[in-house]
């Protein structure tokens, strides 16, 4: 650090019974008193470069109590004892952890060149402008001084001069700024008159985020808006600098403010404590939120779900909450499931975790990037269409461009809807999360966005678990989102075995998984022995293609999905097509009861391909034991 030493003469300051004075021959005849300390001091040398203490001391003489008070006096008693041994000629040592109190403190004393040549004043302009607003580390220092005397500091212009400072070396290539000493990568000493020796030189472009990560929320505010309007720092290292910033002071704080949040406060001033910390940590999120740089991929999106986790703890504005969320949608395909995970701390929501965030980011991400048309346009007139002009081509060129685009976009999507599914999974566990809200998110991901279903069945099946209560027409609006050709032999097989679903799943997976093998040409796999031992409970033989449906078969009317009455057939397949048409219009029904029904997402069954008998018989002697299954 450079520092600048005044005077010659010998520390003669010394405490006699609570009152400070200076040792000398001749005797004191002038009483300060500096916030409830007394100095017994000599008015020749502090009358002769303090134009202030002139005045005071004018204006006591005439009044019988002598002693000059000085209450609001800045920088308190080490600034005025600092001041005093400047008037005696005693050694001070100035650097950048005291200037500012120095400055605020002769400034309030008037030590100017109208009073003496060479005085205060002037020696401190000379060293804060030739030492201190030099060096790196050193005018960091200074600025973060300045916070105990912002009134002071402001209207002296130092406040403003250090930010200057500070954004000028931000601004020029590092090789060229003078460091004075930094905590983590260079360190150094010097005097004002000596030679600067560093043992590091900072090599990366962000060199800077490390050592501003000290200042206070509100100068670094001010200087951060300064780095950013010079327009020469590219927005990844601002976003860099910030993520710096809130790493070192938002985690700890998130957490304690959470832990308060969580318990009665014993008294009305820990309560107030709490809050007033609270909104300390809240405007310094905002202030965050508010540097944000505009460009996509300034920051990470695990950045940005911190900063939205930690809004959520702190019950930051809802328009800090909303911007948040914008810029995640833009970056929703680099999140993580865990960053998602925000907890819920509102009082209108028994959720574990702030499910309603997630899903509005969702829907702004799917609005994002609108697919262009699958073909370019295409002239009307037939010579047009063999002619290949130059400007066909570029009609050629920018509908391959914007089909690389719309990849792009549509590779993000089936990044977000595998995303999507793990975090189903985790919030599944939840047993206050409502069967809608499962849903709607379920929903928001587009069907070509998932390749397969085997993530979305597990977090089905999860649910199913974590909320053994529901009944069967809420387990059959859950499962309608499962599309069980998208299913993998491994997840066919155990939703096969799965007793928690509803039987026309179980159904719809046999069926796909036998068409699967039929089509394929290969040998068709047995029936699962649980379903074999469900057939066998009805005295079906599962080897056996049974014989014609009978209205007299032993199942409960509340899962029987035959028409009532029907009887023989004309053929197997139309016998399978006319139940699950009409289970479907049942569940539609149930499902709305003005009778205004969806399109049915089972009415893929209804067309089924030919294949062999042996499957047919397999799955009408499934549909045969649906009472147990279900």
């Amino acid at each position: 650090m450079k520092f600048m030493k005044l005077g010659s003469r010998p520390d003669t300051f010394y405490t006699a019974e609570s009152v400070r004075t200076v040792s000398s021959e001749v005797s004191s005849d002038i009483i300060i008193q500096v916030k409830g300390t007394e100095y017994l001091l000599h008015k020749f040398p502090l009358l002769s470069k303090c134009l202030q203490l002139q005045r005071l001391c004018s204006e006591t003489s005439q009044h019988e109590d002598r002693v000059i008070r000085l209450p609001d006096f800045p920088g308190g008693v080490e600034a005025f004892e600092l001041c005093a041994k400047f008037c005696y000629g005693i050694t001070v040592t100035l650097s950048a952890y005291n200037i500012v109190a120095a400055q605020c403190a002769a400034e309030y004393l008037q030590m100017t060149e109208d009073v003496e040549k060479g005085n205060l004043i002037y020696k401190l302009d000379v060293f804060f402008n030739s030492c201190i607003l030099q060096g790196w580390r050193d005018c960091i220092v200074t600025l973060q001084s300045t916070k105990g005397f912002a009134v002071w500091c402001e209207d002296l212009g130092i406040t403003s001069r250090c930010i200057e400072s500070i954004v000028s070396k931000v601004l020029t290539h590092p090789s060229k700024v003078s460091l004075s000493h930094s905590h983590s990568r260079r360190v150094s000493d010097m005097s004002c008159n000596g030679t600067e020796s560093l043992r590091h030189k900072p090599t990366t472009k962000g060199w800077w985020g490390e050592d501003m990560a000290e200042l206070g929320i509100d100068l670094y505010w001010r200087t951060m808006i300064a780095i950013k309007s010079g327009g020469k720092i590219p927005s990844t290292l601002i976003g860099d600098a910030l993520q710096i910033y809130a790493s070192r002071w938002l985690p700890n704080k998130s957490r304690k403010v959470k832990a308060n949040q969580g318990r009665t406060s014993d008294s009305d001033s820990d309560s107030d404590s709490a809050d007033e910390v609270s909104s300390k940590h809240r405007l310094l999120l905002e202030s965050i939120v508010s540097l944000l740089p505009l460009e996509k991929g300034a920051v990470s999106c695990s950045f940005l779900l911190k900063l939205l986790k930690a809004a959520s703890i702190l019950n930051a504005s809802s328009s800090s909450k909303t911007e948040l969320a914008r810029r995640v949608a833009l970056q929703l395909d680099e999140a993580r499931v865990g960053d998602l995970l925000i907890p819920s701390l509102s009082y209108s929501s028994d959720t574990v975790y702030d499910v309603d965030i997630v899903l509005t980011i969702l829907e702004q991400f799917m609005l994002q990037g609108q697919s262009p048309p699958t073909s370019p346009p295409r002239s009307k007139l037939g010579f047009e269409r063999r002619r290949r002009s130059r400007s066909a081509e570029n009609i050629d060129f920018d509908f391959q461009e914007s089909r690389r685009s719309s990849s792009a976009s549509h590779s993000s999507k089936l990044k977000v809807a595998k995303i999507i599914d793990s975090y189903l999974q985790e919030i599944a566990r939840d047993r206050n999360l409502s069967l809608s809200k499962f849903i709607a998110i379920a929903e928001t991901i587009p069907d070509f966005s998932r390749s397969d279903h085997d993530d979305l069945y597990r977090a089905i099946d999860i649910y199913l678990k974590a909320h053994p209560d529901l009944n069967k027409s809420e387990r059959k609006k859950l499962c309608r989102i499962l599309d069980c050709k998208k299913l993998s032999v491994e997840a066919c097989m155990h939703a096969a075995q799965n007793e928690k679903l509803p039987l026309r799943v179980v159904v719809q997976v046999l069926f796909f998984e036998q068409a699967r093998a039929a089509t394929a040409g290969s040998k068709v796999a047995d029936l699962p022995s649980n379903i074999k031992a469900l057939l066998t409970a009805h005295n079906i033989d599962p080897s056996r293609p049974p014989g014609t449906l009978s209205s007299t078969t032993s199942i409960q009317a509340d899962d029987q999905w035959s028409v009532s009455g029907l009887k023989s057939p004309k053929s197997r397949t139309s016998t399978l097509r006319m139940k699950l048409a009409e289970d479907d219009d049942f569940d539609e029904l149930d499902m709305n009861p003005n009778g205004m029904g969806r399109h049915s997402k089972f009415k893929a069954f209804c067309a089924l391909p030919t294949g062999p008998k042996k499957m047919f018989s397999k799955l009408l002697s499934i549909n045969r034991s649906g009472s147990e299954k279900n």
